[in-house]
């Protein structure tokens, strides 16, 4: 199966992935995480993407393309992927018919409230990854790696308004791009409601497929 998440900065999309690549051996596929990669190089491609996520705009087109490209041409993306963070809009969607063939495209739904809420509240350890609630972790370390915890810059309430901001005018267009391949699942209850219903619909899909 080839995947796409659609969904607002803070829906939920990465954990729900998580759970979708478990459960049906697919390649994930996260333009967040290729793009630190690439700034934890300390490239010069890498101090400009920086510099651009820090603020909450948009990478350009030609570069993130670039990125997700490189990364379909491997191995682990034949048997099927899912498609986290890309496209954003409908320049790069175009471009990706171009790559390769989607069957489905899964939108996580939230509201605005809650995602702020939630992003506000994320703390992450820059040695694993790990993301935690602050709520959840009072003394303001990892529980993995015993490193301290910090609010990425992207996670802070002006931030997070602005991306939100970007999302709506660059990537919810694509909700209609893709009309009937999309399917809206609701993030609002816990990990396993949200899943429950998404995981069903992908067993049927894959059965159809096979």
């Amino acid at each position: 199966m080839k995947i796409i998440l659609l969904g607002a900065p803070g829906s939920g999309k990465g954990t729900l992935a998580k759970n979708i690549i478990k459960d049906f051996s697919l390649a994930h596929i996260s333009t967040g995480d290729l793009f630190r990669e690439c700034i934890k190089s300390g490239s010069e491609l890498g101090e400009k993407l920086k510099s651009i996520i820090e603020s909450g705009a948009l990478v350009p087109d030609e570069v993130t393309i670039e990125i997700v490209k490189e990364r379909l041409d491997k191995d682990d993306c034949k048997n099927g992927f899912i498609l986290d963070g890309f496209p954003r809009t409908i320049n790069q969607a175009k471009e990706l018919e171009k790559i390769s063939h989607i069957d489905t495209v899964i939108l996580v739904d939230l509201s605005k409230e809650i995602i702020i809420e939630r992003l506000s509240a994320r703390r992450t350890c820059l040695k694993c990854g790990s993301t935690y609630n602050f709520k959840d972790v009072p003394n303001g370390k990892c529980l993995n790696c015993n490193e301290e915890l910090i609010q990425r810059d992207d996670d802070k309430p002006l931030t997070i308004q602005n991306r939100l901001e970007v999302y709506e005018k660059n990537t919810a267009p694509l909700i209609d791009f893709y009309g009937d391949k999309v399917v809206k699942f609701s993030s609002k209850g816990t990990v396993e409601e949200t899943y429950r219903p998404v995981k069903s619909f992908l067993k049927k899909l894959e059965a159809n497929i096979e």
